[in-house]
């Protein structure tokens, strides 16, 4: 081997090298502590319309996995209301994390896709001002064949956010239990077996990004 031809090789080895460093991961953040105080934002679907006091996915998710979530879920809120409550709710306690779960009621009212997006990014924003880990839940377009035949889609505006924000993105949980006659309430919520199942997902997914 040539001298010439030893120096290519050396070059291309430093320059893959160079290239792997710069693909690899960063370390993750470490886990949620055992008694991590988590931020439930949303709707009917975090309050927990449908089942029986108790039976709501956060508080199923904190019997999982022994966190603190408090219940922030307001029967017929939108984004905009979520917003204007979030500033007082950040202001009066600590949290090691938020979970948003919004805009259901946007798309049921008719209010615009872009003032829908608008107010969840700006949710997200805020929530990342007081903690580095939120999360947001995709809820379902309202379409009601979809419905009907039990294939109910996350509507793109919360993968949209998601990346954007740079929030997690918890994809087809709520749909997928609204999308099974056996697991709702009614039309648009679950019962007390859905929200089991969607505190259960929600688990697996928190577990897969590394918070616990």
């Amino acid at each position: 081997m040539n001298r010439r031809h030893l120096l290519q090789l050396l070059a291309g080895g430093i320059a893959a090298s160079t290239l792997a460093a710069c693909g690899r991961r960063k370390a993750s953040e470490p886990a949620l502590k055992a008694d991590a105080r988590l931020l439930a934002l949303g709707d009917s679907l975090t309050f927990g319309y449908g089942a029986p006091p108790g039976e709501d996915w956060p508080a199923r998710l904190a019997a999982l996995t022994g966190w603190q979530v408090v219940n922030e879920g307001v029967n017929g809120d939108t984004s905009a209301g979520a917003l204007k409550r979030l500033d007082a709710l950040l202001a009066a306690d600590s949290y090691d994390a938020v979970l948003v779960g919004i805009g259901g009621n946007d798309m049921l009212r008719g209010v615009p896709l872009q003032t829908t997006r608008d107010n969840i990014a700006a949710i997200v924003r805020q929530a990342r001002t007081h903690t580095p880990r939120v999360a947001l839940i995709a809820t379902p377009a309202p379409e009601l064949l979809r419905a009907t035949i039990g294939a109910l889609g996350d509507a793109p505006l919360y993968e949209e956010v998601a990346t954007a924000e740079q929030a997690l993105l918890i994809p087809a949980v709520y749909a997928g239990v609204l999308s099974d006659p056996a697991l709702r309430s009614d039309r648009i919520h679950a019962n007390a077996q859905g929200y089991e199942k969607i505190a259960q997902q929600i688990a697996d997914r928190l577990q897969k990004a590394g918070w616990r």
